[in-house]
């Protein structure tokens, strides 16, 4: 048994298939009924096609790329059916991810050799970003890591206390100096907190506003200086977190973030509430970031590292 399948074991299988149920469900039940009737890959059948991968949100672009290969990998005279449609989707889907910088981690772990491995992350309020920080918190802890939490997000009482809530939840450390006082502060004395500690990990949260770019370019390069000033080299990442249930805007939104400050990774929330877990092909495919969580479930055990043959085998299962 590989190393991969020790980690991912059934219960992560399980969890994954349940977390993509509504995708698969709405993508397959669609396909079935396209090729239901036909003997061949015809115009028509490319257009039907075309437009349920539109409707799953795997976004237009990535949509022609796949529509293009299908075609160099099947002839119009070939007689297809579903199952060996799900194939040839399938290993396109496959080169599509492989495209991507994603490198598939094993397991909740620090990727760099720097201690603490200092992790700001980035996000509009309601997709599910504190809950990901602290869920990704609890994996950590679980994986023999110590981790602190810093407050970054001074605006809203609300996430300092959740936030808070999530470090008591999960028995990490807490690092906060309250509403209305400087972000980049806050930032710059967690990782402080952290290198005095001791500690593997400091994730700091960050206001979850979005305004225009300007604003936000110069609030994130704020808090990456100070960082960087404590601790050269930091922040080794900067994870935007985008919600899968919203499709088409998450990837307006990972345009925005992009755009304003370099994000090295992302995570994608929510996906057992949707059928638009195509989005994740569509992300992949524009942005080149490795995407390096997904959730697919509430409980604190339901924040997954990504793994591309796990979701390509799950998707097309």
């Amino acid at each position: 048994m590989s190393f991969f399948n020790k980690f991912f074991t059934k219960e992560k299988e399980q969890d994954l298939d349940k977390g993509l149920e509504k995708t698969k469900t709405n993508f397959f039940s669609q396909i079935s009924k396209a090729v239901a009737g036909k003997s061949k890959v015809d115009v028509a059948f490319l257009d039907e096609l075309e437009q349920i991968l539109i409707s799953s949100d795997v976004g237009l672009d990535t949509t022609i790329k796949i529509i293009d290969r299908l075609e160099a990998k099947v002839s119009e005279d070939k007689y297809l059916n579903a199952e060996e449609l799900n194939s040839i989707l399938k290993a396109v889907v496959v080169e599509i991810l492989d495209e991507n910088n994603t490198h598939d981690l094993d397991s909740f772990e620090a990727p760099t050799k720097d201690k603490p491995y200092v992790l700001l992350v980035v996000g509009v309020n309601g997709v599910g970003k504190t809950t990901t920080i602290g869920k990704l918190a609890y994996q950590l802890q679980k994986n023999g890591k110590d981790v602190v939490l810093g407050a970054g997000d001074t605006f809203r009482a609300a996430a300092v206390d959740q936030l808070k809530v999530w470090a008591e939840r999960v028995d990490c450390f807490f690092y906060n100096k309250g509403m209305h006082t400087d972000p980049a502060a806050v930032a710059y004395e967690t990782v402080n907190y952290a290198l005095e500690m001791d500690l593997d990990v400091a994730i700091i949260d960050t206001a979850g506003r979005l305004h225009n770019k300007k604003y936000l370019m110069e609030e994130l390069s704020k808090i990456k200086k100070s960082i960087s000033k404590r601790f050269p080299g930091a922040p080794h990442d900067v994870l935007l977190v985008l919600d899968a249930s919203t499709g088409q805007n998450a990837i307006e939104q990972a345009k925005k973030f992009i755009e304003a400050t370099e994000v090295t990774a992302l995570a994608l929330t929510k996906l057992d509430g949707t059928a638009k877990g195509g989005v994740i092909i569509g992300i992949s495919d524009q942005f080149k970031i490795p995407i390096r969580y997904i959730g697919v479930g509430e409980g604190m055990e339901h924040l997954q590292v990504f793994n591309k043959k796990a979701f390509v085998d799950s998707l097309f299962k």
